[in-house]
């Protein structure tokens, strides 16, 4: 039996983001540096660098003041993998 590349169906992508990739992703959507994202969310730059390289944990409060800062739902920080679609509405 000779097979066919119709055969084949694509592969789904599976790309799962940190919550680190996602803060730093929507950041940069935004044109912010982290400096900036420091102002609008009373976290400091240095802790923000931190979150964005997994390196500290967003904690619920943290992830409020994200959100906020972002105009989304903290629920997208938090956990990227459910709500990828959203990360791309906030540019």
């Amino acid at each position: 039996m000779k097979i066919k590349k119709s055969d084949f169906k694509l592969a789904k992508q599976h790309t799962i983001l940190t919550t680190g990739e996602v803060i730093k992703m929507l950041r940069e959507l935004k044109g912010w540096t982290q400096e900036e994202l420091s102002k609008y969310c009373s976290i400091n730059a240095k802790n923000i660098s931190m979150l964005e390289n997994d390196k500290l944990e967003i904690g619920k409060k943290r992830a409020e003041q994200l959100a906020k800062a972002f105009n989304i739902h903290p629920a997208i920080i938090m956990f990227p993998e459910y709500e990828p679609n959203e990360i791309q509405k906030v540019a």
